[in-house]
């Protein structure tokens, strides 16, 4: 029996974009275990080819990163060892080095470990690929997959992916409607709360029905975006709730963010305020209709920060109620009558390359 375990340590975001080279990965194995983070395990139990979750907090990354234990690294070698893989992928950002999760790797008696890697392993990676310039994170992943032997199933299109959403229209009410999700987990990513309050009511004003999104600890953050606008779910879904929010969805606006991607695997359109501190290139919404929105040329650019460096978040918070809702209107069409309260306006279906 072939085993393969797959390792993305980040956040659900970042495992959602390692679907692709995961559907890869089971294509050519018998077993895929993915070695993820807490955060990520919400992504990893969504997508396809995944048997079984190894949940594993690492001290190298993450906004609160755990303090080094060595009681705590000997158990994981142990449950690593004890599953008997035959080989091992690590996927990493490209700012992250996979050397300190492959020497675990390696004390579990891996004996085949690939990945990205900028720095000499020495003797902890067979395979020492290199990543091609530009890449999107999506692709970068899929690209160590294929250099490890592995492919997409025929008739795959590498797209994101999830599996079948719950069906949500008890709690969202009736389509269309478009979802604005104002939070983010690193704030510099995320538009400020007047800002994406101003897109709701643009989008009120234009016709479209609006649903407001969040987590457990955004209720205030949405409540005060939604308003009278709005419906209001801040903390009312799961991340496999939120799919099925986002799945039956017109489109979806949203910052640089888990959410961008989680709707780009169930194919929803995504109008993203894209703070440039990390490069679109690599963080875009991934293989599905997308405006984005913000100034790539500010002076937060690839600056990596979690807060913005510069007063009063210009990149993103200069972005107009105006211009959220032409790009909704791009990529959802236009409302054909203004919407009631609670009601359901008329829709006019445009063609986008990526079907849905």
């Amino acid at each position: 029996m072939s085993r393969t375990l797959v390792v993305r340590l980040d956040s659900a975001g970042d495992v959602l974009l390692a679907g692709p080279a995961v559907r890869a990965v089971a294509d050519g194995s018998d077993e895929v275990v993915v070695l993820c983070g807490p955060q990520g395990a919400r992504a990893a139990e969504l997508l396809p080819g995944v048997d079984r979750i190894i949940v594993w907090e690492a001290p190298w990354v993450g906004f609160q990163p755990p303090q080094v234990r060595a009681d705590g690294i000997t158990r994981l070698v142990a449950q690593l060892a004890e599953g008997g893989f035959d080989r091992a992928l690590v996927l990493t950002s490209a700012h992250q080095s996979p050397l300190p999760t492959a020497l675990l790797l390696r004390m579990a008696g891996i004996r085949d470990i690939a990945a990205d890697s900028r720095d000499y392993p020495g003797s902890l990676l067979d395979l020492r690929h290199r990543r091609a310039p530009g890449r999107h994170e999506a692709e970068a992943a899929l690209d160590l997959a294929r250099a490890a032997g592995f492919t997409l199933p025929e008739g795959d299109d590498g797209a994101l992916r999830v599996r079948p959403a719950p069906e949500m229209h008890e709690l969202t009410g009736p389509d269309p409607y478009v979802v604005v999700h104002p939070g983010a987990a690193v704030p510099s990513r995320a538009p400020g709360a007047a800002t994406a309050a101003e897109a709701v009511r643009a989008l009120s004003e234009a016709g479209y029905r609006v649903v407001v999104t969040g987590g457990p600890a955004e209720k205030e953050l949405t409540a005060e975006v939604a308003r009278h606008h709005a419906l209001d779910l801040g903390g009312r879904t799961d991340f496999a709730g939120l799919a099925g929010v986002l799945s039956a969805a017109s489109a979806l606006v949203v910052g640089n963010t888990g959410p961008a991607h989680l709707a780009a695997a169930v194919a929803t359109p995504v109008v993203c305020l894209f703070a440039p501190v990390v490069p679109a290139e690599r963080w875009r919404p991934y293989r599905v209709p997308h405006v984005v929105l913000g100034d790539q040329e500010a002076a937060c650019a690839g600056t990596r920060a979690r807060t913005c460096p510069v007063p009063g978040h210009p990149c993103l918070n200069s972005v107009t109620g105006a211009q959220v809702a032409e790009a909704v209107a791009a990529l959802a069409g236009r409302p054909m009558a203004p919407a009631e309260p609670g009601g359901r306006p008329e829709q006019r279906a445009v063609n986008n390359d990526t079907p849905r």
